[in-house]
Parts: structure tokens; C-alpha cells; sequence
């Protein structure tokens, strides 16, 4: 569901590789992140070291690291003497956390329209295919492959940005959203609005037009969350 989450085209031996360059901690944390992520585990369930031990066939100590990194970034909470759970988001957080998110998706959309024309032509052509994939999504009612080609069309402006620190921030800001809309993926939404926002958002980078595209973007997502209180739409 999440582009930073795709497994890539890459041969076999060289995802081997990837494997034992990576500690154990980050492997069973990645495992489940992905469980969070892909709402088998849920807001306000509990995470059980044992079972997540037994599981993966690891002791305890590198569960325990994963949980603690999860949460660090917001992912999970420590309950004394009740355990760790995976967090609910209440509404403020979602304010706030849709604030911020306006204001990296503007500046990674500024610096996106601010490209030489030969990368800025190619990411609207990619911005472009996304936008179709989206409209078909529609068409066929997908809500869940709206979601996700949505949340890449946003990737793709964030990576053509070429901020690593952005990256990084814009990651975790995601997946924390993520956790409120786990129980509303299944339901409606009005997405059509979404993909003409899309779409604007995709001729101004075209066009290279940093200062619209920022706002463009600040707007888009504001309107989201506004949207959000009726009924989820992804920005």
C-alpha cells in the first residue's frame, strides 16, 4: 500500500543480501510496521512480544528494540503493566498532523516545479499516469486502489524534491495518518474532486510553476482534512 513499502524488481540474491545487511531489530520492526500499515494489526489492539517472538523465531530482546523504535515514531504505545498497543490518532492529532503535512507536500511540490524541464517533464508524465490510474480506480469503485496510487502520486513529488530529510519526515507523518483512516478505507469517498486537484496539481508542476504548485498543494491538502470530517478523502 505504500510506495516505501513496495518490494522492488531486484534479483533475488541481491534482496538476500539486503536481508543479512540488516539488523534483527529493524527486520522484525519492518515486519511489523507492515502489519500496522496493512490494518492486520489495528488501532487499540495489542501487540504480544511472545506471540511476535514465536512468530518470527527470534527471542524477545529484538522485539522489544522494534517496539521501542515504533514507539519513538508514533506508531505504538507502552501501557504500564497492560502492554503495547497499537496507537488511536484522536482528531487534534489529525489536525495537527494534516497542518504539517501541508506545508511539506507544498515545499516538495515548490521544489519539484523548480526542476531542470527534462525532470520535470518526466515527473509530470508519471504524475499523469498516476492521475489516470486513480480516475480507473473510480470508475471501478477501488476505493482502497484510489488510496494507494493516491498516497504514490504524493511520493513521487516528495522523491523528485531530493530531500532526504523531507523524505524521511513526510514518511513517518504518513503512516501516522494512516492509523486514523485504517477503519474508513472501506467506506466511500468523493474522489473525483480529488483527482481535478490532482490534476491542477500536475499541470502547474508542468508548467513550472514553483509558487502554484506550492499553493496548489498546501490547498489540496487542507481540503482534504476538511473533507475528512464528513467523510475520509485522501489528499
Amino acid at each position: 500500500m505504500f510506495p516505501w513499502l513496495a518490494p522492488d524488481a531486484d534479483t533475488a540474491s541481491s534482496r538476500l543480501r539486503a536481508v543479512r545487511d540488516t539488523s534483527l531489530p529493524k527486520l522484525v520492526r519492518d515486519d511489523l510496521l507492515e502489519r500496522i500499515l496493512g490494518g492486520e494489526l489495528r488501532p487499540g489492539d495489542r501487540i504480544s512480544e511472545p506471540d511476535v517472538s514465536a512468530r518470527l523465531s527470534v527471542s524477545r530482546v529484538p522485539v522489544r528494540e522494534a517496539l521501542r523504535e515504533l514507539e519513538s515514531s508514533g506508531l505504538v504505545v507502552s501501557r504500564k503493566h497492560a502492554g503495547v498497543f497499537v496507537r488511536c490518532i484522536e482528531p487534534e492529532e489529525v489536525r495537527d498532523l494534516y497542518e504539517m503535512r501541508a506545508l511539506l507536500d507544498g515545499f516538495a511540490g515548490e521544489k519539484a516545479a523548480a526542476l531542470p524541464p527534462a525532470e520535470r517533464e518526466s515527473l509530470a508524465q508519471a504524475l499523469r499516469e498516476s492521475t489516470t490510474t486513480m480516475a480507473d480506480a473510480v470508475a471501478s469503485e477501488g476505493v482502497r486502489d484510489y488510496y494507494t496510487e493516491n498516497l504514490r502520486f504524493h511520493w513521487l513529488i516528495v522523491e523528485a524534491a531530493g530531500n532526504l530529510a523531507l523524505r524521511a519526515s513526510y514518511r513517518e507523518l504518513v503512516q501516522k495518518l494512516h492509523l486514523s483512516r485504517l477503519r474508513s478505507l472501506s467506506r466511500g469517498l468523493a474522489m473525483r474532486t480529488s483527482i481535478q486537484e490532482h490534476q491542477q496539481i500536475v499541470q502547474a508542476i508542468d508548467a513550472g510553476d514553483p509558487a502554484a504548485t506550492r499553493a496548489l498543494l498546501a490547498r489540496h491538502v487542507g481540503d482534504a482534512h476538511r473533507r475528512l470530517s464528513a467523510e475520509p478523502v485522501p489528499a
